[in-house]
């Protein structure tokens, strides 16, 4: 099959994986008692309204044209009120937590699929779909804001001055920071994904 072709379809689940994402952090804060993502008209898979034009359109589609083994995007984030949930303490990192189990989960389910059937040019589409979701789990635990993984770092810190005020400083700088982190040290994260995808599955993924 084209790589043109394979990197389109990487393009469109990478999308659709973000929303999926995007839709179980709204989907857990209702569960947790705050209703703001069902409020704001965010608590569905229509991809409408998850859509950023830069995240999910502009840059995967560009990186995608450039036949880069570097792709990455983001849905708009789901909004959610944490003084809504029930638990005050840990109900953010449960929020947070939501997205990239669930990206584990769909991995993890369609990676087993993919050790049942023999290999075929639907096997390897599916495989993409286990890659993405292995990606979109591993980097959203990233402990940089926004990501997910420094929400549950956060509700782990001691509630201290200190560490409120060191929250408040690397929130300021979060875009930034993650957008660093992608283009000079995602050499630290690439081999985590490709080990957790190749558990999943049994063989390495090969772009």
């Amino acid at each position: 099959m084209d790589n043109f072709v394979y990197g389109i379809f990487f393009f469109i689940i990478i999308i659709l994986s973000a929303i999926i994402h995007e839709y179980m952090h709204g989907w857990t804060a209702e569960r947790l008692g705050d209703p703001t993502a069902r409020l704001a008209g965010r608590l569905t898979l229509n991809p409408l309204a998850h859509i950023d034009p830069v995240g999910t359109i502009f840059l995967p589609l560009i990186l995608v044209l450039m036949n880069t083994n570097l792709l990455f995007g983001w849905a708009k984030p789901v909004p959610y009120n944490p003084f809504n949930l029930r638990d005050k303490r840990f109900g953010p990192a449960i929020v947070a937590a939501a997205g990239p189990l669930t990206n584990l989960f769909i991995a993890i389910i369609l990676g087993l699929c993919v050790r049942l059937f023999n290999p075929s040019v639907f096997i390897g589409f599916l495989s993409i779909v286990v890659y993405v979701n292995v990606l979109l789990a591993i980097f959203n635990l990233v402990p940089l804001p926004p990501l997910d993984g420094s929400k549950i770092l956060f509700a782990i810190l001691p509630e201290t001055h200190a560490w409120e005020k060191f929250k408040i400083q690397i929130e300021r700088y979060g875009m930034i920071l993650v957008f660093v982190f992608i283009f000079f040290f995602w050499n630290l994260i690439s081999p985590l994904i490709s080990n957790v995808y190749q558990i999943i599955v049994g063989q390495a993924f090969y772009q």
